[in-house]
């Protein structure tokens, strides 16, 4: 197996052992599948190298998942699957909103709340169940580093409601009391964003994004992307 590989800077710094732009590999591949795969040896990059080679010298893989909105309009139109995604800004204000982790229980339910309804399961799962990807970030906490601003830590919580939690907007102290989650963000980090994907069946999910403690303020966005199509709604206590 061979993998394609671009450095993000886009210049002439490339992988230069096997299967690289100069390698002697290549001249034993037929002209018409270089063709196909889109074969150039320019100075811009972009690189082959083979699948082993990549497990060797690379230990981490992050994923980027692009939002419907950063896609061509011919893209959007060729009738390929795409992510669906909803989002939402918020903010943590001190005394009111800025409940801190779960771990401090009787503010904890302060916090902004947000309810997403996972309409049907992806079409290739056999387990009937949803992706869906949770990515929450801060906002404006880089730009005012130098006015000794750092990121906070930050991280959020999923649970699932019942048609009877409905009734209920947004969830008071007793519903986290007794509630476990069914999802959660790997880690409480200070970094700008936090990111985890799971597979839940459909059905309604309370989403509770926060600081790790309490009383810290900032304001934050919030994406929930989703295979199949979901609804999103924003309850706040205050």
């Amino acid at each position: 197996p061979m993998i394609r590989m671009r450095n993000p800077w886009g210049n002439e710094a490339e992988w230069n052992g096997p299967w690289s732009d100069s390698s002697p590999e290549w001249r034993y591949i037929p002209e018409d599948q270089k063709q196909e795969i889109g074969l150039t040896f320019d100075r811009d990059g972009e690189f082959w190298m083979s699948f082993q080679d990549f497990l060797n010298h690379f230990d981490r893989v992050e994923i980027c998942n692009l939002s419907p909105d950063s896609l061509t309009e011919e893209q959007q139109n060729s009738g390929k699957r795409r992510w669906e995604m909803s989002m939402f800004e918020g903010e943590w204000t001190q005394g009111m909103t800025a409940g801190g982790c779960r771990n401090f229980l009787d503010t904890f339910w302060h916090n902004p709340q947000y309810v997403i309804t996972l309409m049907d399961p992806d079409e290739d799962d056999d387990d009937g169940k949803c992706t869906v990807i949770v990515a929450l970030m801060q906002k404006n906490r880089r730009s005012k580093r130098n006015m000794g601003m750092e990121c906070l830590t930050i991280g959020f919580a999923i649970y699932h409601l019942t048609d009877e939690d409905m009734q209920t907007k947004p969830q008071g102290l007793s519903f986290f009391k007794y509630r476990a989650s069914v999802g959660r963000s790997p880690h409480f980090i200070n970094t700008r964003e936090v990111c985890a994907r799971f597979k839940l069946p459909p059905g309604h999910y309370l989403i509770v994004p926060s600081t790790f403690d309490p009383n810290e303020e900032g304001e934050f966005v919030i994406r929930v992307f989703s295979e199949t199509q979901n609804n999103m709604e924003s309850f706040q206590y205050y």
